[in-house]
């Protein structure tokens, strides 16, 4: 018989009340998952984050005084972090590719279906990212402001020469998910199996360097600039 395994620890950090209270009584409708604390603004969610050592932190990207993006600074930089899985509502793209960047492992619509929230956190907890396509798209978009005509074409050479490792098919696919596509929809395009897309999108990970698919999107849309 496997052991049971103790909940994953989780801090809600919102500075709306009702919000935090939400997000409590679905983490704690999970018997895997338990709040074990909850903080009105990011000062306070590093604090409590120091004090109960959460495994996972669910952190509103605009809060007063320390914001999500500051407070996933502070946590990410400590030793041994807690998985960070950001807030939004998407009127705040550059604080979710600032997140991004500072080594936050997902993003979540505040308007997302209850299960696919206890899904993020849990996949957050393993220490896999959650990157759901319309998250990827609305990134990419905040990533890929005008910028100089050098700066622009030494990203591009450099992309391509990333990009020039990978198969035909490792390159549909790459195209697929900088489309912003889930694994269904670029299989159908593809025609191939879901499990062969997670195969492809595996080896794009390794062939890259990369961890997540914003990563590959970015540098598709590099490639292409």
């Amino acid at each position: 018989m496997d052991e049971q395994k103790r909940p994953v620890r989780v801090l809600v950090a919102d500075d709306e009340e009702l919000v935090r209270m939400a997000l409590r009584l679905v983490v704690d409708s999970a018997p895997d998952l338990t709040v074990v604390a909850e903080a009105a603004d990011g000062r306070e969610a590093v604090t409590l984050a120091g004090r109960e050592r959460p495994d996972v932190v669910l952190l509103d990207v605009r809060m007063p005084g320390l914001d999500g993006l500051g407070a996933a600074r502070e946590l990410l930089g400590r030793p041994a972090p807690p998985g960070v899985l950001m807030l939004t509502t998407f009127d705040s793209d550059e604080l979710v590719l600032g997140a991004l960047r500072a080594g936050a492992l997902g993003f979540v619509l505040k308007d997302t279906p209850p299960p696919q929230i206890l899904d993020a956190v849990r996949t957050v907890a393993a220490g896999r990212p959650v990157l759901s396509p319309t998250v990827t798209a609305r990134v990419i978009a905040a990533a890929t402001g005008p910028y100089s005509s050098h700066a622009r074409d030494t990203a591009r050479e450099a992309a391509r020469e990333r990009l020039s490792v990978l198969t035909e098919r490792e390159r549909e696919t790459a195209r697929a998910i900088a489309d912003g596509l889930a694994n269904p929809e670029i299989a159908r395009r593809l025609r191939i199996s879901v499990a062969t897309v997670k195969a492809h999108t595996g080896n794009l990970f390794a062939k890259l360097g990369v961890d997540n698919r914003v990563r590959i999107a970015l540098l598709v849309r590099d490639a292409e600039e």
